[in-house]
């Protein structure tokens, strides 16, 4: 079971056919040709330049194609566009004027660096751009500094299913500067000495694109696509170190850090508990901004400003919550990962495959990642489970974060409604929750405010198709915990249709968080060819039914049963007089965050033949 937790909607992967050339009458743009080089100085600073010109082949492509930008670091980087003009189909040229430029520019106050974001963007609007035009941009980034010193990194990923005629990258360095370099479906061009420089050139082009579509959506391996790693690390421990020498001292407990975390852990008895309410605090007291890992911001703020301000990035998480634990002898450290949709590390090791900061614990194993509000303790957020994770201190080959299908993911709903002769009904629904969903439901009932619960509980019965009133009963949301149960009693004014024999679908009459329905509804779309990310879990729906006396239940579904060594699934039909009590009950023994195209295949099959069972109907008489 591959599922993704939002209000009222679970989506599975959906999928298609092998991957066809796309005609060249449905190729929406063309990039005529890209240029991009750096020039890196022995300390690690560098200038980089950005030079491409794309035509507009489609309508639809037009507003995007509208505006292009820059963008640095504030504090030590300079940017400029070069050059923005469109050339018409006519070959007229138009340039940009100066006042089609929008500079956003996150600064400090005063001599003060910026708290919030390090990032300058600079964006142009071409002008009289029309379908079968040209844009031309290029622009110049002067690095005063490198990411660390004296140390060079960088990556770039194309896509076959964008069109260009011609990509060049170019790396000028020191002749004594070692570059590690690997490269997918681009070619390497042979190094030059120039000037004492090296000069190391790649190309790439892809005149005739292929033609995308949902299957293939997933997780891209390394190699899956056109793409280039460069970097002076040797490994990633190089990288951890280069990290941890100017993290790890800010991380130094104060007289501040030991009075904060001292009135935080109050009398919690025992190391687990106290690292609790620390890693609480900080979740729920410091506020997550910033770009985390970038040029100029890879050293964390003093955690003076970061208590001050009560905001700060993943590297100020990290390091605030390493202090207030070293402050109660409790040893931790800081891990570098990547937050994003990579679940493996570059053979070369570069700077962005690891793009977040969470903390660990060695003696409880233990990750954290406080940014992260909604997560409770010893647990983390569904994208960081199962990936490469790099120890800064204590720095180990292949560590890798638990699989968070660990946790337990469960939804038990219960529903008892009695339909009256007129086909309006009444009831309950009581959901208990663990896991992800329980998360999801706390997050969403902390962002509803009372005045709003009536319209939350009137959508979640019109996302089932049902019309009435509700009213909601639910635990206090603001903890950081597993757990969560709410009930919403309700009236239906269309609940049954009446007729002389009457065909009634068993389903839950709210939208919620891993309903079966929901779960097995990919069941029909075609296999995905990338693999997907995925968990397990398990959903259990029971239901009551009490009709009038004058209604007479004429049948109802055989007991049905799946079991396999992924999916598991039952569901019962017990009647009794006029009462029909309904038990469904899927569970998914799926215990990794990744499933490759065959994984999800066999779990398809067994899914195939539950939606059929939900589609059964008890047939009842007027």
């Amino acid at each position: 079971m591959k599922f993704s937790i939002f209000l009222f909607i679970v989506l599975l992967a959906s999928t298609s056919a092998t991957a066809e050339p796309m005609s060249e009458s449905d190729i929406p743009f063309r990039y005529n040709h890209v240029k991009i080089s750096y020039s890196v100085n022995s300390d690690g600073s560098f200038i980089e330049l950005n030079e491409w010109s794309r035509t507009v082949l489609k309508e639809n492509e037009l507003t995007q194609a509208k505006t292009a930008s820059v963008t640095f670091s504030t504090t030590v980087a300079k940017g400029e566009i070069l050059e923005a003009y469109t050339l018409k189909k006519s070959g007229q040229r138009i340039d940009a004027p100066k006042s089609s430029y929008q500079v956003t520019s996150s600064t400090g106050y005063g001599n003060g660096s910026p708290l919030y974001s390090d990032e300058t963007t600079i964006t142009v609007v071409f002008p009289d751009l029309s379908v079968g035009d040209t844009t031309f941009f290029s622009s110049r980034v002067i690095n005063s500094e490198g990411i660390f010193p004296k140390q060079f990194s960088v990556s770039h990923q194309f896509s076959q299913f964008i069109a260009v005629d011609d990509a060049r990258v170019e790396i000028t360095a020191p002749l004594d500067m070692r570059l590690n370099s690997r490269s997918y479906f681009l070619e390497e061009h042979k190094p030059v000495i120039k000037n004492g420089k090296q000069i190391l050139r790649w190309s790439y082009r892809n005149k005739t694109p292929e033609k995308w579509t949902p299957s293939d959506a997933g997780i891209y391996a390394i190699g899956d696509e056109p793409s280039l790693y460069v970097s002076t690390f040797n490994n990633y421990r190089e990288i951890t170190d280069a990290y941890g020498a100017r993290a790890t001292p800010k991380a130094a407990v104060t007289e501040r850090v030991k009075q904060l975390a001292a009135e935080i852990v109050a009398d919690a008895p025992n190391p687990e508990l106290q690292a609790r309410a620390l890693y609480e605090w900080v979740a729920k007291n410091i506020s997550y901004g910033g770009n985390c890992i970038g040029i100029g911001s890879v050293v964390p703020r003093d955690l003076s400003v970061v208590l001050d301000n009560k905001l700060g990035d993943c590297k100020d998480h990290a390091t605030l919550l390493q202090a207030l634990l070293a402050s109660r002898n409790i040893e931790s450290e800081q891990a570098l990962i990547n937050a994003g949709e990579s679940y493996q590390l570059p053979e070369v090791p570069v700077v962005s495959a690891v793009n977040h900061v969470i903390n660990y614990i060695p003696r409880m194993n233990l990750y954290l990642d406080s940014t992260s509000s909604e997560t409770p303790f010893a647990m983390l957020p569904m994208n960081l489970g199962e990936k490469p994770v790099l120890l800064v201190k204590d720095y180990k080959e292949g560590m890798k974060t638990p699989s968070t299908a660990q946790y337990g993911h469960e939804q038990i709903m219960r529903t008892r409604i009695r339909v009256n002769s007129d086909g309006s009904a009444e009831g309950e629904t009581e959901v208990t929750l663990k896991g992800f969903p329980a998360i999801a439901a706390r997050a969403l009932m902390r962002r509803v405010p009372r005045d709003q619960e009536q319209l939350l509980t009137k959508k979640m019965l019109e996302s089932q198709g049902m019309h009435g009133t509700a009213t909601l009963k639910k635990d206090d949301p603001a903890p950081l915990a597993d757990t969560y149960k709410f009930s919403i009693a309700f009236n239906l004014r269309d609940f049954l249709a009446i007729a002389s024999t009457m065909g009634l679908s068993i389903k839950p009459v709210i939208g919620s968080f891993i309903p079966i329905e929901t779960i097995v509804a990919g069941a029909y779309e075609p296999e995905s060819k990338k693999a997907q990310t995925c968990t397990g879990g398990r959903s259990v729906e029971e239901f009551v039914f009490e009709f009038p006396k004058k209604f007479k239940i004429l049948a109802t579904p055989d007991d049905y049963e799946v079991s396999g060594p992924i999916i598991q699934y039952r569901a019962s039909y017990k009647r009794s007089e006029n009462t029909l009590t309904v038990h469904r009950e899927l569970s998914d023994k799926t215990s990794t965050n990744v499933c490759g195209p065959r994984y999800e295949a066999d779990s398809k099959k067994a899914i195939l033949n539950i939606a059929r069972d939900l589609r059964s109907q008890v047939l009842v008489s007027n």
